[in-house]
């Protein structure tokens, strides 16, 4: 599946979109989606027909390792 970014979420065939289970009540959240070549697809839960990004594996580990390490903490307090 060759997609860029920006591409409709719902023009993303046969994925399902996952959410935190610490989503807030409002439902607002970030949406992922595993895509078959081993890309993620990420979205806005609040405009599920809106654009989503696509990132490669390599690039969600390297963002994961970033969190994982407090290298983004600064966006939330």
């Amino acid at each position: 599946m060759d997609l860029s970014n920006g591409v409709r979420a719902s023009a993303i065939p046969g994925v399902t979109w996952t959410k935190s289970r610490m989503t807030m009540q409002e439902g607002t959240c970030v949406e992922v989606a595993a895509l078959p070549d081993g890309c993620t697809a990420v979205r806005n839960s609040r405009h599920p027909d809106g654009p989503a990004l696509v990132y490669t594996k390599e690039e969600m580990i390297a963002f994961f390792d970033g969190v994982k390490k407090n290298e983004f903490d600064y966006l939330t307090s």
